[in-house]
């Protein structure tokens, strides 16, 4: 994050801010919803790197001869069951995956809506004497 030198009159516009406590409960909002933002970042981009994963299986799992057994990991244990059987479950698997992510983009975009709210008003009542870019 950058800092920048405010000018004389930046520095005199700032001193006569009071910062109310309906300010301040926006600005610490403002930063819970930051903390969220990047929380279900990094919840989807595990639940995407899940799905590569289980693609990538998939497409493995289809060289192997249908008759062969092949391990799948339920729980704790490994059971032998029928290539096609793996696949399909690996597909549902996907699927589940598929509807966990449009969640989480939903919650990021509600996440980021709020955010932008908050921003507009801050920045209407602060101007540039606040830094709310992340």
């Amino acid at each position: 994050m950058q800092r920048r030198m405010l000018s004389k009159e930046d520095e005199a516009a700032t001193e006569d801010i009071e910062v109310r406590r309906e300010d301040q409960e926006k600005i610490n909002k403002f930063s819970t919803l930051h903390q969220k933002e990047t929380g279900i970042e990094e919840e989807l981009k595990g639940k995407q790197k899940e799905k590569e994963d289980l693609e990538e299986i998939s497409s493995e799992l289809e060289l192997v001869d249908e008759d062969e057994k092949v391990p799948y990991k339920i729980g704790d244990c490994f059971v032998s069951l029928p290539q096609s059987e793996v696949l399909e479950l690996l597909t549902a698997s996907t699927e589940d995956i598929d509807k966990d992510v449009t969640k989480l983009e939903e919650r990021l975009s509600a996440v980021r809506e709020h955010m932008s709210e908050l921003k507009v008003a801050l920045y209407a009542r602060f101007g540039r004497s606040i830094n709310l870019e992340t």
